[in-house]
């Protein structure tokens, strides 16, 4: 198991390197120039030429790259041209919003589409059937902005119920930073609770069709039993693989989430950091929203491997 562990952290590595230097490129693709847009229109040639020198953007690109990689490797992200501010602890202080919103996002997901997908596949072919899998697509066919603002639209506009945007007063109490978090929460999770939805319903479908558990249902055991205690934690084995990733993937579409609610996270910061052409801002993030998906998902592969007995089978004697 551990030299498993071990091999999976070394296979990051490559795409560690590989994130950094497309990161790196993809910043040097977008048009502007990041000394003239932060001096302004108005400054002077020479101005520009001292700014850029000090930027380092005057040196050869591969000798760029290797400073910018020194960099990321001590933990400097730079320094954002706008805020004037470490991206880093920019970065740091957004965190925590997108971080409760993707999480609220998926135990919501997680909530819906597990008890969705197993009464699916227990009533396969069946009108429910259908409707879940219909509605599924759905959730993973509907934008997220376009759900966000009819939630908004609906739920905070028209009914009142709920805030539409911004962050709630822990001053008020509990429920107004509760109430802040439900529509983008809902918003950001329809898309992961299609996903997990389908694929616990093909996973319940093909334990139940096990040699196992027509056994148990030829021994006599309760009905109940043999779903909740055999089947569905079976069929969970690989639904857990999926969550973990649909983790990663919430993480990324906060953006469009944080702008439609106006929720001050890595989302937001990132919208903004492109409009005003912040070069070092829009580089850091986009670096460290890869990272952390990286590190999701290797999480996840080391969780699987404890939980699949083939897995430590397969790795015991290698």
């Amino acid at each position: 198991m551990g030299k498993y562990v071990a091999k999976r952290i070394i296979q990051v590595i490559p795409t560690l390197f590989f994130v950094i230097l497309t990161a790196f490129l993809l910043m040097k693709l977008i048009p502007g120039d990041p000394a003239m847009i932060l001096l302004g229109p108005q400054a002077r040639a020479e101005d520009i030429a001292r700014f850029r020198q000090q930027l380092g953007l005057d040196r050869p690109l591969p000798v760029q790259f290797l400073i910018y990689l020194k960099r990321v490797l001590t933990g400097d992200l730079g320094t954002s041209l706008v805020y004037r501010q470490s991206v880093l602890s920019l970065i740091l202080e957004r965190l925590p919003v997108t971080i409760t919103l993707s999480l609220c996002a998926l135990v919501i997901a997680v909530s819906i589409g597990i008890p969705a997908g197993v009464m699916a596949a227990m009533k396969h072919n069946s009108f429910i059937d259908l409707l879940v899998t219909i509605l599924a697509l759905m959730g993973l066919s509907i934008p997220i902005f376009w759900f966000g603002m009819m939630l908004i639209i609906v739920f905070s506009l028209e009914l009142g119920w709920l805030p539409a945007v911004g962050l709630g007063d822990p001053s008020k109490g509990l429920w107004d930073v509760v109430s802040h978090f439900i529509l983008p929460s809902l918003a950001l999770g329809i898309l992961s609770t299609g996903t997990i939805a389908r694929f616990t319903r093909s996973s319940m479908l093909e334990v139940l069709n096990q040699d196992y558990i027509r056994t148990a249902y030829a021994k006599g055991l309760r009905k109940s039993l043999i779903l909740y205690r055999h089947a569905l934690r079976n069929a969970l084995v690989p639904v857990i693989t999926v969550i973990g990733l649909q983790l990663g993937n919430l993480l990324a579409g906060a953006v469009l989430t944080e702008t439609v609610f106006a929720l001050p996270g890595l989302g937001k910061l990132m919208v903004d950091g492109i409009f005003r052409r912040d070069y070092m801002l829009v580089q850091g993030e986009v670096l460290f929203t890869a990272i952390l998906y990286i590190f999701v998902n290797l999480a996840v592969d080391i969780t699987y491997a404890f939980i699949n007995p083939k897995i430590r089978q397969t790795y015991r004697g290698v």
